[in-house]
C-alpha cells in the first residue's frame, strides 16, 4: 500500500509539473545545427549552471585562450539582431532559423564585413557604441558554415570565450544544445564536495539539530559515498555541492540533473533541459543562498522552497519534502549526473528517532516587520526604504539601521526577488554639495560601489538589488583621459588604431564622446581596460592634420575633455 502511495503522488506531481517536465524522448534535431567553431569543442561552461541571480543559457566554448577564431553559422538562416554593450554578451549576433529556432553567439570581437558594415551604420547614425539592430529577413541572409564573425572577450571581466545558445523562437526559452546532438568527450563521473542536511520547520531535527547541518560522508570500494547514519524526524530535506568535469578541460561545470530517491523509488528529480530567462531570480531558491554568501560554496537543494516557481523538475513528490516518522528506517539516495550518464551516488541511511532538540533556529525580533505579499516601507533618520510587494520570498523581521551616516538594510544573505528603493533626505546639504553626491554601496570589504542615482530637490533615490549597507558619497574630482598608443603631434600613418584610456576611481564613467576635425567618430570601449579604440579604417582622410577631441562625464556630471593633434599621410 505504502508503494502505491508513492505511485500515486509521483504521477500526481508529474501532471502537476506537465508543462515542466522534459520528456525522456529526444524531440530535437540531433543534424540539423552544426559547430560554431571550426575547432575541436572544448567547454569552460556547461548549460543550467548555476551563477550569481542566473543559470547559464548556453555553452561556454574556449577558443584556445585567445581571440580572433572563425565563428560559424550553425546553420542557414538570417540575422535577426545585432546587439553590441559595454556588458552581458558583449558584441552579439541571433540567427533565426526556419526549423523555429534562434543561435546565439556572444562576446564576440568583430563581426563578418557585411554584418561589421550594417551595425556601423546604426552606430554612426546614433552615435553610439552600444547599439540594438532587428534586420529583416532578406538583408542578411546566411548560410550554414559561413564565418560570422571572430571570436572575442567582450561583455566584461572574462577572457577570451564564444557563448553559444539555442532558443525556441516561440518561447525565447533557451534549450540545452546537447539536445541537438552537440557532442562533448565526457567520461567522468561528477564530484560530490559536501552534503547538507535541512530541518524543514519548527519541530523537525536531524542528530538533535533543527539549524541546517553538514553531514559527513566516505568513498566506497565502488567508487559510490555513503553518508554516516542520522537520526531525524519530521520534515526535512537535502542537498549538494557537487560539479561535473569534461575529458578536455578542467573547469568545474554544472550538472545535468539532479535526483533524490526513498527506498528505491525517485522521489524528486531538476533537470538541466529548458530555461526561462523569467524564472532565473528563483536559482536562489534553488541554491542555500545564505550559505552562498556566506561561504561562498552553492548548495543545490533537493527540495523546492514553497515561494519557487521554476519550472524546471522533471519530478516532484511533495516538493522533495521528506517526512520522517519514528522508529523507522530510510534509505535516501542522491545521484549527480552529467548528459553523457556519468553519476554519482551518495546514500545516507536514516533512522526515524524523535528526540530533544539541543540547537534551534533563532529569529530577532526587530520593530520592521516585512509581510511579503505587501507593500513595505520603513523610514529612519532621514532614510527610507520601500520594498514591491513580493520582493521577499518570506515575511521577515528586517535589521533596519542608520548609523553615521551608514545604512545596514537587513542582510545580504537573503535574497531578494526585486529591486527595492532607498531613498535619502539630502535637505541639509547645500546645491553645490549635492551636485557632488551620489548613493553608494558597501560590500563585504568595504569597498564602495556607485549605485545609480535620482535626484529631485532635496531627495535622492535608487533601485537596489542587494541588501546590505549603502551611505552617501561625494565625487569632486573629474575622469582621467591618456593617450595610449600615440603622442600629441605624432605622424600616426603606420598606425592602424588610435587608443586612448579613461577611467573615474570614485562614481565611474557615464559617457564618452570622440570627435576627429569636429565629426563623432566610433571610439570602441574595453570596460576590462578602459581603453578607447578608433579603427583608421573607419574614416578617410583629406588632410594630414587632425584634432581629436574627447570628452568623458562620469556619473555625477564632473566632465574632462583631451584635445590633441595627430598626423596622417593622404
Amino acid at each position: 500500500m505504502k508503494k502505491l502511495i508513492v505511485l500515486l503522488m509521483l504521477f500526481c506531481n508529474t501532471l502537476a509539473f506537465g508543462q515542466a517536465t522534459v520528456t525522456m524522448q529526444n524531440t530535437y534535431p540531433t543534424n540539423y545545427f552544426g559547430s560554431p567553431l571550426d575547432i575541436p569543442l572544448i567547454l569552460s561552461g556547461t548549460f543550467g549552471e548555476l551563477r550569481p541571480n542566473h543559470f547559464h543559457a548556453g555553452l561556454d566554448i574556449k577558443t584556445q585562450q585567445r581571440e580572433g577564431l572563425n565563428v560559424l553559422a550553425a546553420a542557414d538562416g538570417y540575422i535577426s539582431r545585432i546587439r553590441i554593450a559595454h556588458w552581458g554578451y558583449g558584441k552579439a549576433l541571433y540567427i533565426t532559423h526556419s526549423n523555429g529556432y534562434t543561435t546565439v553567439y556572444g562576446h564576440l570581437q568583430k563581426f563578418s564585413d557585411r554584418i561589421e558594415a550594417y551595425i556601423k551604420k546604426q552606430q554612426y547614425k546614433n552615435e553610439s557604441f552600444e547599439v540594438q539592430a532587428y534586420p529583416s529577413a532578406s538583408e542578411l541572409p546566411i548560410t550554414k558554415g559561413e564565418i560570422i564573425a571572430l571570436s572575442g572577450r567582450t561583455g566584461g571581466f572574462m577572457g577570451p570565450h564564444l557563448h553559444f545558445e539555442i532558443r525556441d523562437l516561440s518561447t525565447e526559452k533557451t534549450i540545452n544544445p546537447f539536445h541537438f546532438g552537440i557532442q562533448i568527450s565526457d567520461s567522468k563521473l561528477p564530484t560530490i564536495n559536501t552534503l547538507v542536511g535541512y530541518s524543514l520547520d519548527a519541530e523537525s531535527q536531524i542528530n538533535q539539530i533543527n539549524t541546517p547541518l553538514q553531514l559527513s560522508f566516505k568513498k566506497l570500494n565502488n567508487g559510490d559515498l555513503l553518508a554516516d547514519k542520522i537520526n531525524a524526524f519530521g520534515k526535512i530535506g537535502f542537498g549538494i555541492n557537487a560539479y561535473d568535469q569534461l575529458d578536455d578541460a578542467a573547469n568545474q561545470n554544472g550538472l545535468y540533473s539532479l535526483e533524490l530517491s526513498v527506498n528505491g523509488e525517485k522521489f524528486h528529480e531538476f533537470k538541466a533541459s529548458i530555461l526561462a530567462f523569467s524564472e532565473d531570480k528563483y536559482i536562489n531558491l534553488l541554491v542555500d543562498y545564505e550559505r552562498l554568501e556566506k561561504m561562498g560554496q552553492r548548495i543545490q537543494k533537493c527540495f523546492i522552497e514553497p515561494s519557487n516557481k521554476l519550472n524546471m523538475y522533471a519530478i516532484s513528490a511533495n516538493n522533495g519534502y521528506l517526512t520522517i516518522e519514528d522508529q523507522k528506517s530510510y534509505n535516501i539516495e542522491i545521484i549527480a549526473k552529467d548528459f553523457n550518464g556519468n553519476i554519482q551516488k551518495i546514500s545516507i541511511p536514516v533512522t526515524g528517532k524523535k528526540d530533544s532538540i539541543l540547537v534551534r533556529k533563532t529569529e530577532t525580533v526587530t520593530p520592521y516587520k516585512v509581510i511579503a505579499a505587501k507593500f513595505n516601507e520603513f523610514s529612519k533618520n532621514g532614510v527610507s526604504v520601500a520594498f514591491p510587494k513580493n520582493t521577499f520570498y518570506d515575511d521577515l523581521w528586517l535589521d533596519f539601521e542608520v548609523d553615521d551616516a551608514v545604512v545596514k538594510v537587513h542582510s545580504p544573505n537573503v535574497p531578494i526577488h526585486y529591486n527595492y528603493t532607498i531613498t535619502f533626505d539630502v535637505s541639509k546639504y547645500s546645491e553645490a554639495e549635492k551636485k557632488q553626491m551620489y548613493i553608494a554601496s558597501i560590500n563585504k570589504k568595504g569597498n564602495k560601489s556607485y549605485e545609480s542615482t535620482i535626484k529631485k530637490d532635496s531627495i535622492f533615490y535608487a533601485s537596489i538589488k542587494k541588501l546590505g549597507k549603502f551611505t552617501l558619497l561625494s565625487d569632486n574630482d573629474a575622469p582621467n583621459i591618456q593617450l595610449h598608443n600615440f603622442k600629441n603631434d605624432q605622424w600616426v600613418t603606420n598606425h592602424e588604431t588610435l587608443k586612448v584610456k579613461i577611467f573615474d576611481y570614485k562614481s565611474g564613467i557615464n559617457t564618452y564622446r570622440a570627435e576627429i576635425d569636429g565629426q563623432w567618430i566610433l571610439m570602441e570601449y574595453d570596460v576590462t581596460t578602459g581603453v578607447l579604440t578608433f579603427d583608421f579604417k573607419d574614416e578617410v582622410f583629406t588632410d594630414s592634420k587632425h584634432e581629436l577631441k574627447v570628452t568623458v562625464t562620469d556619473n555625477v556630471g564632473n566632465i574632462n575633455t583631451l584635445n590633441t593633434t595627430f598626423f596622417r599621410k593622404i
